[in-house]
């Protein structure tokens, strides 16, 4: 692997560059005094921002534009052989790294790099992370796999020794990473495209851990199946975090306000750390178990407890993450219905949403939900129909292929048959205008409408809003 020095100055070019994490990387260079270029298919919110910062950006991916003093190539997961720029690389002998790899050698530089782990929740729980570490006055590098409003993107470029970044399993990216802290929050069956099946992902978050320093920390999740087996042979510091009390740290005495928010007691087994109350500014049981990973980790760094729990009731949750988008009139004319959006899209997720949803004070709730992946949705089909039946109404857009070329014979047609046959009523709508005309025309005062899916179709209720 090619070896990356980020205090020499050289000249990086990004393949992929609007990408969430590559555009953070690319405006980290580009602060420490590199030169950046790089292509994209389009141009986005992250790449108008970077060429402000100074970076020369193509957005044609179909011929190479890498130019001759190009020292060194960084590419993304999405880039396969055959894209110009990649093969162009290759013939002229110029270095390469993906994403994850220089990631990780950027890592290697900050003395406390925290990669946060898990099949869901990296996000939420690296943004819980971010404010408390913000909120103390850390001066933290950031990277995380969403927008955070209080940073006003996905990248935060610090002054300190505190690095905090998601570490994503697939295509075993993070095993590039070099953490000195990890967090693992659990570990699911999914990226089945890549991974054979959960004992492979099991492997893969296991090496993950193994990457661990004998002076570092891992924070883990204690319901992990087969825990025992998954943490025999670290050398590093181990904290468990969990429901049960014999973890490190565990909640009870847990109560929900008309909004879905909750206020905890957080347990801690050391005897010199008190039981302490907090509240979240994000809805959802599901959260409580994320803030436990931070607040274990606030602990750990030394935080005053009043701080970290500022915080965590001031964050307000990131970009897709249910997120309240606005009000839209309902068909009747009666009054107004709701929209958000959510990131979800993995039974798992969908489930901690819809549980979400179903506290909120509402009618009737509605679903847009988009298949990501042939692959996933084809495995996890029971699941996913098992999910969406909880809503009222099921509206499913065209499965969104991402980077799968074959359907497997699956459609959202498929999904839909199972979801009909629970007794909920479901529709597969292809156009986005059409399903916008559609509950237009069909929610009614106090319904709760959200968009779903890993994809694009958190532009439907935009589009509504606009409109309004």
């Amino acid at each position: 692997m090619h070896t990356f020095d980020i205090k020499k100055q050289q000249h990086i070019y990004f393949i992929g560059i609007g990408g969430i994490s590559m555009s953070g990387l690319a405006e980290l260079l580009l602060f420490n005094g590199h030169k950046v270029t790089g292509s994209d298919a389009r141009s986005s919110l992250l790449t108008e921002r970077l060429e402000k910062k100074g970076a020369v950006i193509y957005y044609d991916q179909t011929v190479c534009h890498i130019p001759d003093d190009t020292d060194m190539v960084v590419y993304s997961a999405a880039i396969r052989p055959g894209n110009p720029d990649l093969d162009t690389a290759a013939a002229r002998g110029i270095p390469t790294l993906t994403r994850a790899e220089l990631l990780g050698q950027v890592m290697k530089d900050y003395k406390y790099s925290v990669a946060v782990s898990g099949t869901h929740g990296k996000t939420t729980t690296t943004s819980m992370i971010s404010e408390i570490l913000l909120e103390a006055g850390t001066d933290p590098t950031l990277s995380i796999g969403g927008i955070l409003q209080t940073i006003g993107g996905n990248f935060r470029v610090g002054g300190s020794d505190y690095f905090v970044t998601e570490a994503c399993e697939y295509t075993n990216s993070f095993l590039s990473f070099f953490p000195y802290i990890g967090i693992i929050l659990n570990i699911d069956a999914d990226h089945l495209d890549f991974f054979k099946d959960l004992d492979d992902i099991r492997h893969s978050f296991h090496e993950f851990a193994r990457l661990i320093p004998g002076d570092g920390l891992l924070i883990v999740n204690e319901e992990i199946p087969r825990y025992d087996e998954f943490i025999s042979d670290l050398k590093c510091r181990i904290i468990t975090v969990g429901k049960s009390e014999k973890c490190d740290y565990y909640e009870k005495d847990i109560s929900l306000d008309d909004n879905a928010h909750a206020t905890f007691t957080a347990v801690c087994s050391d005897p010199d750390i008190p039981d302490r109350r907090f509240t979240l500014g994000v809805p959802g049981v599901h959260n409580v178990f994320n803030s436990l990973a931070a607040i274990a980790l606030a602990d750990e760094l030394g935080i005053d407890p009043a701080i970290t729990r500022k915080a965590l009731k001031g964050f307000k949750g990131s970009d897709r993450r249910f997120q309240y988008k606005g009000d839209m009139p309902a068909a009747d004319g009666s009054g107004t219905f709701s929209i958000y959006d959510d990131y979800a899209h993995h039974p798992t997720e969908i489930r901690a949403t819809m549980n979400t949803a179903l506290k909120l004070n509402h009618n009737e709730l509605w679903v847009i939900f988009q298949p990501h992946t042939y692959t996933r949705t084809k495995v996890l089909i029971d699941d996913f129909a098992e999910v969406l039946a909880m809503a009222d109404h099921c509206i499913l857009t065209d499965i969104y292929a991402a980077r799968e070329k074959d359907d497997l014979g699956i459609s959202s047609d498929t999904l839909a048959d199972r979801i009909r046959a629970k007794g909920r009523d479901c529709i597969h709508i292809s156009a986005f205008d059409d399903i916008g005309k559609y509950v237009s025309q069909n929610c009614t005062k106090n319904d709760l409408l959200i968009t779903m899916g890993a994809g694009d179709v958190v532009n439907i209720g935009e589009a509504l809003l606009q409109k309004k």
